[in-house]
């Protein structure tokens, strides 16, 4: 199973992980709670993936310099 982070704001994929579910205790994901999964995590059965949503440094930093940023759907697009 791949885990693939990317970013939600401007889509970048950060990073891909390939593992079998029991990593999900390993990343914290079973610490979420359900409102948490559902709007971080997205399961693509036909490619068994498991999206996870996150901020890039890029994003990060630019919202951290103009917090106004935040309030845009795609503050980077």
């Amino acid at each position: 199973m791949k885990f693939i982070y990317h970013c939600k704001h401007c889509h970048t994929v950060i990073d891909i992980l390939e593992a079998d579910r029991t990593i999900e205790k390993d990343l914290g994901l079973q610490d979420l709670s359900q409102q948490e999964k559902d709007e971080l995590l997205y399961f693509d059965a036909a490619e068994q993936s498991v999206y996870v949503r996150t901020v890039c440094d890029f994003c990060y930093e630019a919202i951290q310099a103009n917090p106004e940023l935040a309030l845009v759907g795609s503050p980077l697009q």
